[in-house]
């Protein structure tokens, strides 16, 4: 489960690996992780695997297992840049396990992988501490994870995240293109910033407009690298309640990470569908205007790297859209009606057809931001 990859050799610190702050970082990391067990995890805390109880799934008609991957990107660099670390945790469970909400799948457990230069053990017990608060918000297991010390290939103070989840959903009861149909509403989840998408675009913008992370901005009203280290919201917990509380009402989700709105949303579109997005149903954060002010674009020009406000859609039966609606709002989740599905010949061009090899629906933007 929780440990540090090192060989057994006593020159081993003299290479640049140091084994006891290895083990003081799982020590500190230790109750936090912990937190997440619940009987389900098996063999308490450092053992080679995490163990977890699925005979539950026993009760299923036909369970299906839902796994995703992925990391956090370049916004670790300015974690790192800031010295904090704390919230980093919560932007790699968003990414992870929010992509397992999109099928419907409700979050079992989740491992991580941190690589760095150095094992500093305060810092990487920040690291799982987010990712463990996190995990414990989602519902989701932390039931292992590998710090690596990599001295020589990462500076001292350079480290990396990852991590995979693993969860389920019964069969008749995943989310996805098969349920999509004519006159479904598109609804819109606010995010609460850039998330974890679009960094090197932000880091090039502020580096070209001589900004640095420490400068404190009266158009952000606060310190650049702490408005930025705003966490991925998570939609996980929500979107199950609303699952739960009014069944059959979500057909699709849609996760708007890399390539911006219009290429997710159509990812989860049939073939033959289209949605046309509304810009005038919200009004980008600020931020999204400050940053690309700076970078001297409009924000038309960054739509197919930022979320610029939407970071989940979901598409919903008509007549369920204003009880979705109600129950994401109770549940701290601001959302809106920003589209509808129609099937049917038009003209596609300027429509996002599809994304990261999905042969999807098509989506396009159209209107003016709200002011």
């Amino acid at each position: 489960m929780f440990g540090q990859t090192y060989a057994m050799s006593n020159s081993y610190r003299e290479a640049g690996v140091d084994t006891a702050a290895g083990d003081l970082a799982v020590e500190l990391m230790k109750s936090a992780v912990s937190a997440t067990h619940g009987p389900q995890v098996l063999g308490g805390f450092g053992g080679f695997a995490g163990l977890y109880d699925v005979s539950f799934l026993t009760s299923y008609n036909k369970p299906l297992l839902a796994t995703s991957t992925d990391g956090v990107g370049t916004k670790v660099a300015i974690a790192q840049a800031m010295d904090k670390h704390d919230t980093i945790g919560q932007d790699l469970v968003g990414m992870v396990v929010d992509d397992i909400i999109v099928v419907g799948a409700r979050p079992l457990f989740m491992t991580d992988y941190i690589a760095c230069g150095r094992v500093v053990p305060e810092r990487i017990a920040d690291i799982v501490k987010g990712i463990a608060l996190a995990c414990t918000a989602t519902g989701t297991a932390l039931v292992g994870g590998e710090t690596a010390e990599h001295p020589g290939l990462l500076g001292p103070d350079d480290y990396d995240v990852a991590g995979a989840a693993v969860g389920v959903v019964e069969a008749d009861k995943a989310l996805g293109p098969h349920l999509v149909k004519e006159g479904d509403v598109v609804i819109a989840m606010q995010s609460s910033g850039f998330h974890s998408n679009g960094f090197s675009l932000v880091r090039s913008v502020l580096r070209k407009a001589s900004v640095s992370f420490m400068d404190y901005s009266d158009d952000l009203g606060g310190v650049v690298g702490e408005i930025l280290l705003e966490p991925t919201r998570l939609y996980t917990a929500p979107l199950l309640s609303v699952l739960d509380e009014i069944p059959g009402a979500i057909h699709a989700l849609s996760h708007v990470t890399g390539g911006g709105m219009a290429a997710n949303l159509a990812r989860v579109l049939p073939v033959g569908s289209w949605a046309e997005v509304d810009r005038s149903s919200w009004t980008p954060d600020p931020l999204f205007h400050t940053i690309a002010g700076w970078g001297g674009m409009k924000l038309g020009d960054t739509e197919g790297t930022w979320n610029l406000g939407v970071g989940m859609f979901a598409v919903v039966d008509a007549a369920s859209a204003s009880s979705v609606i109600r129950a994401l709002e109770l549940q701290g989740i601001p959302s809106w009606v920003t589209g509808q599905v129609s099937f049917g010949i038009r003209d596609l061009t300027g429509f996002e057809q599809g994304a990261k090899g999905v042969n999807g629906g098509s989506v396009q933007l159209v209107g003016a931001f709200a002011e």
